[in-house]
């Protein structure tokens, strides 16, 4: 079994895969403060939770947003499993062009993405990747990246209502019943999940109009979930893109 590992702002996701699909998917949360021993045991512990054992991993690959925690994750892994993790980055071959102003500074996480959509869906495409920010990436016709837009993810506009105003409460993360909502927790609800879908649909309009044509849409991130059913266009979610794009990134340089 290979682990790919997003690390991500918010959560470390953990996939393994034997095949193109993985075999579980398992999240804990990012926590920058926390120690190579401490982050071994919590993911020994979780994946134990899907019945994987130490000799069961014989690879890894780690895409990271997060630097401080690189060196700890890889610290961890090769700790429990006995693997040395390979890393996304320069001089990593991904099989896709990368067509901005400075390619090193392109995501892991995005890179993942567009290596999964071209390999998966094909080319042209547009992804839009959920997570604590929302981004849209686009794929030419020759399946080359060519740039993205980020916009603060709908965790993170919740956690602005409520923490920025003297009024506004906590509430969860799901469409209330309508637009127009007559008590405060659904006139949250209605702004955070309608607003964003039509974010995202106003958004998907500006980049077919500036790319000159439309193109396939694909959704990814646990967020994508709540979100894109309520997208007047039509977009097809998968929400593990980035951790299948982790381990096609892991057969072309493992």
């Amino acid at each position: 079994m290979i682990l790919a590992i997003d690390i991500g702002n918010t959560n470390i996701a953990i996939g393994g895969f034997d095949a193109a699909e993985p075999a579980f998917v398992a999240r804990i949360s990012t926590n920058a403060s926390k120690t190579a021993d401490e982050y071994a045991s919590k993911i020994m512990h979780t994946l134990s939770l899907y019945n994987i054992e130490k000799c069961d991993v014989k690879g890894a690959i780690i895409a990271s947003v997060v630097p401080p925690l690189n060196a700890v994750i890889k610290a961890a892994v090769k700790f429990v499993y006995g693997v040395e993790p390979l890393f996304v980055g320069p001089g990593i071959k991904t099989g896709i062009g990368i067509h901005c102003d400075n390619p090193a500074s392109v995501g892991a996480d995005i890179i993942c993405a567009c290596v999964a959509a071209e390999k998966l869906y094909g080319a042209p495409a547009l992804i839009v990747d959920m997570g604590t920010a929302t981004k849209m990436m686009v794929l030419d016709a020759r399946g080359a990246f060519v740039g993205v837009s980020i916009m603060p993810g709908v965790l993170m506009g919740l956690k602005a209502l409520s923490s920025g105003t003297a009024q506004l409460p906590q509430v969860s993360l799901e469409a209330p019943e309508k637009v127009i909502g007559k008590n405060t927790v659904d006139c949250m609800k209605s702004g955070v999940v309608f607003g964003h879908a039509a974010m995202i649909d106003a958004m998907i309009d500006r980049v077919f109009e500036e790319y000159g044509q439309e193109m396939p849409v694909y959704a990814t991130g646990g967020l994508s979930n709540v979100i894109i059913e309520h997208c007047r266009h039509t977009v097809k979610k998968d929400i593990n893109m980035v951790l299948k794009g982790l381990y096609i990134l892991y057969q072309k340089n493992a």
